[in-house]
């Protein structure tokens, strides 16, 4: 059973949603003080965060960098704010995913299940080692590696790379990006896609790497690599 942790300061929306979730069979935390979030996450040790906005004491911004700052557990953002830079901050902070309050319940079990089923399916692939650019990347531990450092990327990020590194040399078009991130593209922003990208460039910028990601305009993306002679 996968434990869910539903930061959510609203109890009547909390309980709802706490209901229906354990209706498929999720195991739900909430938060009892919300100046003590990142303990009462510890503890409960959740395999994805559900997480509003607007918070008590701090808000969901705040606990989501706290979070990424110890864990790459799959975030997802519940908001009734509407306004884009939102959904923006809450991706570039890491999460994997922003819906919009109010919405329909179908569309947040079918996210849930789709994160769930793509982070810990592929964590346990046997080949966990991929090699690009003279750089080690461990899918398992989420990290690129070189001889310039280490960089930690989040579940969506290691996805992508992933995806990218084993048609190297290969234009991957973002309509396959976001079908194989998402499962159901009709729940995405082309935005969202957009986003994770350049949060993964900017990172393997760190070890010189964030060039060889290359945009393809109106085609999608590449990772390049030069044939070893």
């Amino acid at each position: 059973m996968f434990k869910l942790l539903l930061i959510e300061d609203d109890q009547t929306l909390f309980n709802e949603i706490k209901d229906r979730l354990m209706g498929w069979s999720y195991d739900v935390y909430g938060i009892s003080d919300f100046s003590q979030v990142m303990q009462e996450f510890t503890s409960v040790k959740p395999d994805l965060v559900i997480i509003d906005i607007q918070l008590p004491k701090f808000d969901g911004f705040h606990w989501c960098r706290m979070i990424r700052s110890h864990s790459n557990v799959p975030i997802l953002f519940l908001s009734s704010r509407d306004h884009p830079t939102d959904m923006v901050m809450s991706l570039q902070l890491g999460a994997d995913d922003f819906i919009q309050k109010p919405f329909h319940f179908d569309v947040l079990i079918a996210k849930i299940q789709a994160t769930l089923r793509r982070v810990y399916n592929y964590n346990h692939e046997q080949i966990t080692l991929k090699t690009w650019q003279a750089a080690t990347i461990d899918v398992e531990k989420s990290t690129v590696s070189s001889a310039t450092g280490t960089v930690e990327l989040t579940k969506n990020e290691m996805f992508i790379l992933k995806k990218l590194i084993e048609q190297k040399n290969k234009i991957v078009s973002r309509e396959e990006l976001i079908k194989s991130l998402w499962d159901d593209e009709r729940f995405v922003s082309d935005n969202t896609l957009t986003v994770n990208l350049n949060r993964l460039r900017k990172k393997l910028d760190e070890l010189n790497l964030g060039q060889f990601i290359e945009t393809k305009v109106g085609q999608g993306y590449m990772a390049c690599e030069e044939a070893q002679t």
